[in-house]
Order: structure tokens, then C-alpha cells, then sequence
């Protein structure tokens, strides 16, 4: 099937409450209710996480329903006293995943992020698997490798980091999923078709330096295509892709699918069609954003025209049917719009998503998982005033709403969310969300804003729910919400992406000063009560602010911040080719440099375990600063860079955020 599918802009919008009162911290910071739900795909069982009221960690206990009795009591477990549950996932053979994680403290020797030398507080994450019963819990798929001659350092890194993930799930095979496990000798990952009953194992791929496996065929589990990283002329790499000849059984480059590393083009296999033979390919070889295209490995050439595009956004991902009916078909595809919204063209998929949409109005709806039958269907609802909430779909017209995420959200205590564009100082488009008080009109009078860009940089903003609870905490408090897709935001065009490379804290930042310019220009903001608040990056964006001259804001906070690009490492990520690509791009104006130059107040926290963002960015910007401006710096605890926090972590920053408002950024 071929078709060229042009979606349409859909804006959130929320009830006009005349008399919206603040979402209380506590409801923001609670530990949600339900979380991680899934079904497995025959359909014969339900999990999911659920939340311990009140509580002040991360307490979570583990649930597994039988569906053919869905009204009887889950088999549960709770999470451990050090070990708790993060994550969950139904997987087969009655058999699931659970994430956990726990506090550790100690020396990494160069394992992972943190301290080379010394000590650091940190988290251990390992993956386990369990049956639906609850009757053992393992870690899941760890290698029964020798450690002999390996010292203790290593033995330990080991174990901190884990040896082994979920590649492929091979949803029509009844046990057997692939595997990657971490080769003790070389360190490097084998792969390896695993039965989640037996244990048994079946060599697939031995990944090197430079070569790693791409796509594996979910059917059989062959190993389809390969990457090499291949240095070229001149300095440099090249990403080759290789595809297997099904005749003679060798991998073949090929020259229209490889590129220059650092030209940084999207070339993403994500399946194959049975009848064609031909590939799907998510690329944005041929225009700003990636389209989704079928590439023929006989001809070596792409098909003429695009199988799915959009002239605004980003195609995110082809849904390509798990079940017996439909396996390995296009059911769907997804467009990164303000939420990744799912168009489906399977005509049954399609008519439950119409009819669930007209259910929940103003709601994104999500179908998660279904039987091959369809008549059991997992779905979410959630829009930007709207938590999360889980719910089965079954013989087509029972719904069951199994949970919500946060209760305690006053839903006409949050207001409209609109996808804007505005243009920075030198003629670029920068598109952005904008969150406004409930009730509020153009007329009604200019508002205090927040400026608040996102983490990553390379990393973009999406519509609903905010489940850092940020926006609807400021919304609820009376501020409009401005979130620039500034240039160097990824997923929203190359020519934007690319813009950002070394302009940090500069052309960078003016994208956020030239949002704030243009919100006052349109009556929404009151230039006099501006602030921005970041973190991550958008917490280096709010150091940045500090410093430079003539800032339009009152005050900034920034969260784990990056403040000293002089100290900063390029091994934030566990990718090589992403720490290759983006080391060089991050430069520019530094605010460690620039300390002298502070000029309105800063509010600076950070996790005291935080290893991607360490406490010294923050403090010693906050010693830099303090004797120039008013300055506060909150080293929290327990915390980690990125969610999920414990409740007493949000109720902490929330806190600091109001009472920061509340006192200098409104002197």
C-alpha cells in the first residue's frame, strides 16, 4: 500500500475558566497512581505499576492482571526497600520486564557518568524478569560468562551498568525475543535469539567498534542490515549501511543509503515489506523534515515519490502491524505535530480510534496495544489539562478506565495550549508552545511569562500533559508559558537543527529573548514581569540570561544546569556517533566567563545525584555571581538528573520555584 498522507495542525485548546485556582504542589508531586501500563499481545494479561499514596520516595508496587477476569484482585509485588520499581512491560510466554532502581554511592573508576576518581552518588538501574505469577524475579537475560582474570573494577562496572537489553520482540514467536548482551572479554554487544522460558540462547551478531547490527527481521529474527563507521579522506567518517543479498547471503553496501557522518542526515530503516522486498526508510535525505519512503535494495534506489510527508513536521515512526492479520504491514504513521499523533489506515484501527476521539473530545487519544481479534484494545487519554489516564476497550463498546495518573487536577484550572511561530532578529522561524492562564482573552490585559526552553538541546517540546509538572503549576498560577523550539531543537527540520551548532548562549539564546520580545508585541506578555526557567540546557539558557546585557527578564532559574563549557565533557551520551557529532557543536558564550557581567537575580538547584549535569556547574556559578546579584543555589538531596523523582524532589523545587516568583522575581 502507497499513499501520501498530509495531516493537519491540531490545536489544544481548554475550557475558559473565569476563576482558576492553583493546582496545589502536593497534587503535582504525588507519586502517580497508575504508571507503565501494558498488555501482552495474546492478550491474557494486563501490568502496570501502581503508586503508594503519600509517599515520600518512589514507592511503587508491581501488578499483573489475569484479563479473563479482570475484576478479581492483581497478583502484586512492592517494591523493595532500596530497589524500586521504574518501569514495567508485559512481555510473553507469561512472562514480563520491571525496571528497578536504587541509590548507590561509591567509586565508578570511569564506568558511566560520574567522578573518574573519588566518589559518587549515583543510581543503579537493572532490568528483571519475572513470570505473571511473581513466582522468581532474575536479572533478565545476564550472561553466564567466565570472570576469570578480570579485575574487580571491571567486575563491578559490570554490575552497575548491566550486561544485557531488549533489541526485538519478535511479537509472532511464542518465546523467544532477541537479545543484546555485553561480551565480558571485548566489551563489546553480541546479539543473541533468547527463550524467555528456557533461557537458551542462539548466537545472531558479534557488533565490533564500527560495525553494529540495524534491522533484524521481527519474523525470524535474521539480522537484515548492518552500520559500519568507516573513516574516510580527509578526516572524518562515513555511516555505510549494508543490506543482505537473500541470494548470496553477504552484506552489500550501499551508496544511496550511506553518509557523511558529520552532515548529520536521518537515515533510519524501521522494516520491511514481505512482498516487495523493499525497505521502510525514515530519511530527511530529500527535504527539511524526515519523510518516510520505500527503498528498493534490487534497483538500489528510493521510490520516486514519498510513501508518507507532512510540509510542517517530521514523520516519527511507521506503525507496522504486530499481530497475525496484520504483521509487518503499514497500519499507520505517526506525525510529530504538537503531540505525535497516529493516523491509521487500517480501516478497523482507524474506525476505534474516530469513535474513541468522539468519547474523549479535546483529549490525544493513544491506542497502546490490541488482540489480533480487536477485541481487546489499551489506550490512553491525556491532553495538556488532562493527567494520563489508562483505559481497556473491549468487543468494540465496553470501556473500562483501569486508572489515573495524578488526581487532585482541577482541569479548569488550566488553560489553552496553541502551537505558535515567531521570527527571531535575523529573519529565522521559530516555532514554540504556548500555554496560557485558564480563562485569559487577548484584551484581558498583558500576563507575567515565563520563558522556559526545553533540555538537549537536540531535543524538542511536545504538546500535552507536561509530566514535570511545570507548565500547568505556572499556568495554574496566573503566567503564560512560552517554550521556544529555538534553532539547534532537533525533530523540527534540519535547517533549524543545524543552526544551533556552536551558538550557545548566543544566536541560541536570542531565539528565547526574540519569544519574549514577540509575546509583548502581541499583548500576551507584561514585559515588566518576564522570567525565564530552564533546565538541563534550558538551565545553561537561564545561566546564560544572567549574564548577558540588557536581558528582558526580571529573574532566571535554572535547573541542573551546564554553566562552564570550558568543563563540559562530551560524554554525555552512551551513543559514540552522537558524542562524535554533537562534542564539536557545543561552544559559544560561556557563562563561567562572563560571571562579572550578572545583572538580575538567579535561583540555581541541582541534584546531589546528578552525574549528567554535575553540582560544580551550578555552584560555582552561584559563587561567581552572588556578590553582584541576588542568588540562591539549593543542592537537593537524592535527586537525579531526569525523572522519575521521588514526590519530596518535586514538592523541594516546586516550593523553591514559588517562593523564588513570589520574592525577587517580583521585587
Amino acid at each position: 500500500m502507497k499513499a501520501k498522507f498530509l495531516t493537519t495542525l491540531v490545536l489544544l485548546a481548554g475550557s475558559a475558566a473565569v476563576s482558576a485556582k492553583p493546582i496545589p504542589i502536593d497534587a503535582l508531586a504525588a507519586m502517580p497512581k497508575i504508571q507503565s501500563v501494558s498488555m501482552s499481545a495474546d492478550g491474557k494479561h494486563l501490568i502496570a505499576l501502581l503508586g503508594k499514596e503519600g509517599a515520600d520516595e518512589f514507592d511503587t508496587t508491581l501488578a499483573t492482571w489475569d484479563m479473563a477476569n479482570l475484576d478479581k484482585a492483581p497478583v502484586t509485588t512492592a517494591s523493595g526497600d532500596r530497589m524500586k520499581f521504574v518501569n514495567a512491560i508485559a512481555l510473553k510466554a507469561g512472562h514480563f520486564l520491571v525496571i528497578g532502581r536504587q541509590e548507590w554511592t561509591g567509586e565508578l573508576g570511569g564506568c558511566g557518568e560520574g567522578k573518574t576518581t573519588g566518589s559518587t552518588k549515583t543510581f543503579v538501574t537493572k532490568i528483571y524478569m519475572a513470570d505473571v505469577k511473581h513466582s522468581e524475579f532474575e536479572e533478565a537475560f545476564a550472561a553466564k560468562s567466565r570472570e576469570f582474570g578480570m579485575s574487580e573494577r571491571t567486575k563491578r562496572c559490570l554490575e552497575l551498568a548491566g550486561s544485557a537489553r531488549l533489541v526485538e520482540p519478535l511479537p509472532l514467536d511464542p518465546e523467544h525475543v532477541i537479545i543484546a548482551q555485553l561480551d565480558m572479554a571485548s566489551f563489546r554487544d553480541t546479539y543473541f535469539r533468547y527463550n524467555v522460558r528456557t533461557k537458551e540462547t542462539e548466537l545472531l551478531f558479534k557488533a565490533t567498534g564500527r560495525s553494529a547490527p540495524g534491522l533484524f527481521d521481527p519474523r525470524t529474527g535474521d539480522v537484515l542490515t548492518r552500520t559500519m563507521l568507516e573513516p574516510i579522506a580527509g578526516g572524518g567518517f562515513e555511516q555505510q549501511v549494508l543490506i543482505l543479498d537473500p541470494k548470496t547471503k553477504t552484506f552489500e553496501k550501499h551508496d544511496k543509503l550511506t553518509t557523511k557522518l558529520k552532515d548529520r542526515y536521518a537515515v533510519n530503516i524501521v522494516g520491511r515489506d514481505e512482498e516487495s522486498g523493499k525497505f521502510y526508510v525514515l530519511t530527511d535525505l530529500f527535504a527539511d523534515h524526515v519523510q518516510a519512503l520505500l527503498y528498493d535494495p534490487v534497483a538500489k534506489a528510493f521510490d520516486k515519490d514519498p510513501l508518507v510527508a507532512h510540509p510542517q513536521f517530521s514523520i516519527g515512526r511507521t506503525v507496522l502491524g504486530s499481530r497475525e492479520s496484520d504483521f509487518n504491514k503499514v497500519i499507520g504513521f505517526a506525525v510529530n505535530e504538537l503531540s505525535p499523533k497516529v493516523t491509521w489506515v487500517e480501516p478497523r484501527l482507524q474506525s476505534i480510534q474516530a469513535g474513541l476521539e468522539k468519547a474523549y473530545p479535546g483529549q490525544d487519544v493513544t491506542i497502546l496495544s490490541y488482540t489480533d481479534a480487536r477485541d481487546k484494545v489499551l489506550f490512553s487519554t491525556e491532553s495538556n489539562r488532562h493527567p494520563p489516564a489508562y483505559h481497556l476497550l473491549t468487543d468494540g463498546k465496553n470501556v473500562k478506565t483501569l486508572g489515573v495518573e495524578r488526581s487532585g487536577i482541577d482541569a479548569d484550572s488550566i488553560g489553552e495550549q496553541r502551537w505558535v511561530t515567531y521570527t527571531a532578529r535575523d529573519g529565522k522561524k521559530i516555532p514554540a508552545i504556548l500555554d496560557l492562564p485558564a480563562g485569559w482573552k487577548k484584551g484581558d490585559g498583558a500576563l507575567p511569562t515565563v520563558i522556559h526552553p526545553h533540555g538537549g538541546p537536540w531535543a524538542r517540546d511536545f504538546g500535552g500533559w507536561d509530566g514535570s509538572g511545570w507548565v500547568p503549576f505556572l499556568t495554574s498560577r496566573g503566567y503564560a508559558v512560552l517554550r521556544p523550539q529555538y534553532r539547534g531543537s532537533a525533530g523540527l527540520g534540519r535547517d533549524l537543527w543545524l543552526a544551533g551548532d556552536a551558538e550557545w548562549g548566543q544566536k541560541m539564546q536570542d531565539d528565547k529573548d526574540d519569544g519574549a520580545a514577540w509575546l509583548v508585541k502581541e499583548g500576551i506578555a507584561d514585559e515588566k514581569r518576564m522570567v525565564i526557567f530552564g533546565y538541563s540546557y534550558g538551565g545553561f539558557a537561564a545561566a546564560a540570561a544572567t549574564v548577558r546585557p540588557n536581558s528582558p527578564y526580571k529573574c532566571a532559574i535554572a535547573g541542573a544546569p551546564v554553566t562552564d563549557l570550558a568543563r563540559l565533557s562530551n560524554n554525555w551520551s552512551e551513543n559514540r556517533v552522537q558524542r562524535l557529532l554533537q562534542g564539536r557543536t557545543v561552544t559559544g558564550m560561556d557563562p563561567m566567563r562572563n560571571v562579572d557581567k550578572a545583572n538580575i537575580p538567579v535561583l540555581l538547584y541541582v541534584g546531589d545525584r546528578d552525574v549528567r549535569t554535575p553540582a560544580f556547574h551550578a555552584r560555582d556559578f552561584y559563587q561567581g555571581v552572588k556578590d553582584k546579584v541576588e542568588a540562591r543555589f539549593e543542592l537537593v538531596p537524592d535527586m537525579a538528573h531526569s525523572l522519575p523523582w521521588y514526590p519530596r524532589h518535586h514538592r523541594k523545587t516546586l516550593a523553591l520555584i514559588e517562593d523564588f516568583l513570589n520574592g525577587p522575581c517580583s521585587a
